[in-house]
């Protein structure tokens, strides 16, 4: 194995230990906490949010035609549910990539 391919293996390990321990660690710490901090709890409901806008963003900044599916539900998650946003933007997704791609 040559030393760029080397490289990249020891960097896959070293993100794949960080991964671990951190949620290990955020497990440990949950777990030993009798009752959870209001500004710990609100850190965690924030979560899927954070989430959801790393997968988002980039489309968005980048993504052609994808945005107009994302406005539509954007628009669709102002009124209805969330499930219903998500169903909204999926179809809007499926038929413009279908349509125009």
């Amino acid at each position: 194995m040559d030393a760029q391919h080397l490289d990249l293996l020891y960097l896959i390990v070293a993100a794949a230990v960080a991964t671990y321990v951190t949620r290990f660690g955020g497990y440990v710490l949950i777990t030993q906490l009798k009752n959870i901090p209001p500004r710990v709890e609100s850190a965690l409901n924030a979560v899927p949010a954070a989430v959801l806008t790393t997968l988002v963003a980039p489309a968005f900044v980048y993504g052609g035609m994808d945005v107009a599916a994302m406005l539509v539900a954007f628009v669709v998650g102002l009124r209805f549910s969330t499930l219903r946003m998500l169903l909204v933007g999926w179809i809007a997704v499926m038929a413009i990539r279908h349509l125009i791609m």
